[in-house]
């Protein structure tokens, strides 16, 4: 049975129709993801699987429950990491971990899961002076007090720098090794390809794409680009003539070369070679998430 179960799911908000007629399905056991622009009906789409919103139409079913009909049972089972959320600022993390674990009857045990999410050394501060990524280990520690079965974070790492972003994976990671199943949204197609077993991608409150991310990147049939710079003079049509080479765009002194076979570098490194031509940083780009999620939902910034 699938975890969750959504059939033509659609949500407005008087004339804005935030999700529109969305079928899709979280299996037990995988990391699922909702990609999309701002405004896409990502977070309305997890809010009403959460039981937070209630859907004007379509069937949800979440670990077999009725979100809104069953929703004290169902809260019993699912960990919820919010978009936003907050916490009184002069409570301590134990102190936090302490309450929240008293709201139900089945529980994790609140110590063993500070030190899993590294807040063992900051048990006595105050969440006010917890870190971005500190504060985000601490609502997934929140989130997971019921040892629930099915975990929802919502925009999990957005605001967050690098270093925090990719523990904040690992930690992610570790859910699942637990058996337990996540569905997340995100932004961040990085994020996407790095986590998610299966991806779906929301535009204007549909779902336009649905596969794992390998899929998605290979039924795009993209070039490979090999890309370096150079001080020197491209002449005209110099890498053209490259086997497997497609176009060649420079700005400046950047230049991509875009084709496809195993013979396009070595062969961009041997005409630039024959001609003279100096270059430095050639690297190479394989297709990723980022283009399909470009090429499906468009260049143009929205807010």
């Amino acid at each position: 049975m699938a975890v969750v179960q959504a059939e033509n799911l659609r949500k407005t908000y008087s004339k804005v129709v935030a999700v529109d007629d969305v079928t899709f399905e979280v299996r037990p056991g995988e990391i699922f993801g909702m990609v999309g622009p701002n405004g896409a009906g990502k977070t309305t789409t997890i809010e009403c699987c959460e039981g937070l919103r209630r859907p004007d139409g379509g069937t949800l079913r979440v670990l077999g429950l009725d979100p809104q009909a069953d929703g004290n049972a169902l809260r019993k089972r699912i960990g919820v990491q919010l978009q936003s959320a907050s916490l009184a600022p002069r409570m301590k993390v134990w102190e936090a971990l302490d309450l929240f674990s008293s709201f139900y009857e089945k529980t994790a045990d609140w110590k063993s899961l500070m030190e899993r999410m590294g807040l063992a050394e900051k048990r006595n501060a105050y969440v006010a002076a917890l870190s971005g990524g500190q504060k985000q280990r601490l609502f997934i520690a929140l989130s997971l007090l019921n040892d629930p079965e099915l975990v929802f974070l919502d925009e999990l790492t957005t605001g967050l720098d690098p270093q925090a972003r990719r523990a904040m994976w690992d930690l992610v990671r570790e859910i699942r090794e637990k058996g337990k199943t996540v569905f997340l949204t995100t932004h961040f197609m990085e994020e996407a390809e790095r986590l998610c077993d299966r991806v779906a991608i929301l535009d204007h409150g549909r779902i336009i794409a649905l596969d794992t991310p390998h899929n998605l990147v290979r039924g795009l049939n993209a070039e490979n680009r090999v890309v370096f710079f150079t001080e020197d003079t491209l002449p005209a049509d110099s890498l053209k003539a490259v086997p497997g080479a497609v176009r060649v765009d420079q700005t400046d002194d950047r230049v991509v070369v875009y084709g496809r076979g195993d013979a396009l570098v070595g062969g961009v490194v041997n005409a630039l070679s024959a001609k003279g031509i100096r270059y430095r940083d050639l690297r190479t780009e394989q297709p990723t998430l980022d283009d399909v999620f470009l090429t499906l939902t468009g260049r143009e910034l929205r807010d």
